[in-house]
């Protein structure tokens, strides 16, 4: 499935490292590793269009026209399970805001529940990379977007891991402006809301909670 504003990596070393991360026998440390990694790759071909403005430096040899981000970049994971994805973003840019938005999906209903927003009045960030390892449902997805829109944030992408298909409806029904960035999408969500083949519980998988 492949459409407008989504964008499916077609890079060997995603694939490889999905591979692993999706492996029932891959322990807590290595499963957080490889989300590290996964995400600083899928958030190296999700930032291509970061705006850039003149940068004069000095070489040791000569002077010459260099250039340097002019957007200012804010990390939202969505709690907890998109926290894992942070440090890998972080390595590729270290000055990234990062805010947090707790919601957790019901399990009887599906439905998205807020428990946790601390934004300021006014954005401090002009680009929002949503993080979180699983779009299923869409429902968090959908609210996490409301929030930043109505925190008057102009540009936003979504950073997952892996989508289902009903997640990417949902969430391009709602906000057809937002690009999804994943690293794979799989074929369905079960009758619990998990995604098929997916990876299982990716919190419980992180933090040993399974």
């Amino acid at each position: 499935m492949q459409g407008k504003n989504i964008f499916a990596s077609s890079h060997p070393l995603v694939a490889h490292k999905l591979t692993k991360l999706r492996d029932q026998n891959t322990k807590p440390k290595k499963f957080r590793e490889l989300i590290r990694e996964i995400s600083a790759l899928l958030t190296y071909e999700a930032t291509q269009d970061l705006a850039l403005g003149p940068l004069p430096i000095e070489t040791p040899l000569k002077a010459t026209d260099g250039s340097m981000l002019i957007e200012k970049i804010g990390l939202v994971p969505i709690l907890r399970a998109g926290l894992g994805m942070v440090e890998g973003v972080w390595e590729l840019m270290p000055s990234a805001e990062v805010w947090h938005i707790g919601l957790y999906r019901d399990e009887r209903t599906l439905q998205p529940v807020e428990y946790y927003s601390k934004l300021p009045v006014e954005p401090t960030v002009s680009v929002c990379l949503i993080l979180d390892p699983m779009l299923a449902t869409g429902g968090t997805a959908v609210v996490t977007v409301d929030i930043l829109k109505r925190w008057g944030v102009s540009k936003i992408k979504f950073v997952g891991l892996i989508a289902a298909p009903e997640g990417i409806a949902k969430l391009h029904e709602h906000h057809p402006d937002v690009p999804i960035h994943v690293a794979a999408i799989d074929d369905h969500l079960n009758e619990v809301g998990y995604i098929v083949p997916g990876l299982g519980d990716a919190g419980d998988r992180q933090y040993g909670t399974a």
